[in-house]
């Protein structure tokens, strides 16, 4: 027997930014899962910034998607069947096979999780790859220290909100960050511990951190005048993690570089990009430290959810243009 079900394919490489026309959705059959395979049913799909890079026939750390097949990224969904005894059917798993209905995996390539104490969608977001960068940035990348006052970009989005409680979390005495609206501004403030917050369309990004300077490590989600903003507030011998730069992601031409590079000389600043893939030995410690303050509410987290695969293509362009509160999800019925 085969499976009818629908999947998301790129049609056309975008010039900057992405537009509907840039994508298609397709009817496709899938057989029954052989040996060694499982077929799952996706119940939420991830839709992430660096999405956009892979759209673009670039050389990169990872490869461009391919035109006219479908694209992927993070899901979870039910196992509907299994050619594989160590997975079974109604097992929840995580893997990469998102922007489809369903998928037709290889056992090994699906990871069964938990749902018993949070539920799925977690392990998209403060329990997933973004919680996990978050993670990776501060101990590993940044060297955290006990005492180090923080700066976090893009604060109110899925890396940048698990960055800053758990800078908190850390030993920081100061955790300070920037996003684009009141609204996140007061939930950083109100609900996730971040001692300041900024709106950045309120003012030039430098003059508004200004009072609540200096910094010993900036967590960088956004690159351009943000970057150029916190090596201005850094402490000497003050760190960055260079998670994304999603300010020119969709730039047709690329964007000057901050004009005080002579600061990283001077201040004898660190600034270190890093991928989160590069760094799966950290993945154990991860998930026993952040699922323990998840479950102890200390670590917390929220969802901007749309439902329906044809409204992907929308919450991936809305993500970009920061329409997202947290982790931006699709939820299939």
């Amino acid at each position: 027997m085969t499976t009818t079900t629908h999947e998301i394919h790129l049609a056309s490489r975008p010039s900057g930014w992405p537009t509907d026309e840039n994508f298609r959705l397709v009817e496709t059959e899938l057989p029954d899962p052989g040996p060694g395979q499982v077929l799952v049913r996706n119940t939420f799909l991830s839709v992430d910034p660096y999405m956009r890079g892979r759209m673009n026939d670039v050389k990169s750390y990872v490869p461009p998607f391919r035109l006219d097949a479908p694209l992927d990224g993070g899901a979870v969904g039910e196992v509907v069947a299994s050619g594989d005894d160590a997975v079974s059917v109604g097992d929840t798993v995580l893997h990469q096979a998102g922007w489809r209905e369903h998928a037709l995996l290889d056992a090994r390539a699906v990871r069964t999780v938990d749902t018993s104490r949070v539920p799925a969608s977690a392990y998209l977001g403060v329990l997933g790859m973004p919680g996990l960068t978050a993670y990776v940035g501060l101990t590993r990348i940044a060297e955290l220290k006990e005492g180090d006052a923080v700066l976090v970009s893009g604060a109110a989005g899925a890396v940048g909100s698990v960055a800053g409680q758990l800078a908190r979390l850390l030993g920081a005495s100061k955790v300070v960050g920037s996003a684009g609206s009141a609204e996140k501004v007061a939930w950083l403030t109100d609900e996730l511990g971040f001692d300041a917050a900024v709106n950045y369309k309120d003012g030039p990004v430098g003059r508004l951190l200004k009072e609540h300077a200096p910094f010993d490590v900036y967590f960088d989600n956004v690159g351009g005048d943000h970057l150029e903003a916190a090596m201005f507030h850094l402490n000497d011998f003050g760190r960055v993690a260079a998670c994304g730069a999603v300010a020119g992601y969709n730039d047709e031409q690329p964007t000057p570089g901050p004009r005080n590079m002579m600061m990283i000389v001077s201040k004898r600043l660190t600034l270190r990009g890093f991928i989160v893939s590069d760094h799966g030995d950290l993945a154990g410690e991860f998930y026993r430290r952040a699922g323990a303050w998840v479950a102890e509410g200390k670590l917390t987290y929220r969802e901007t959810v749309v439902d329906g695969l044809d409204s992907t293509v929308g919450a991936f362009i809305d993500l970009l243009r920061g329409g997202n509160t947290g982790k931006m999800l699709v939820r299939l019925g």
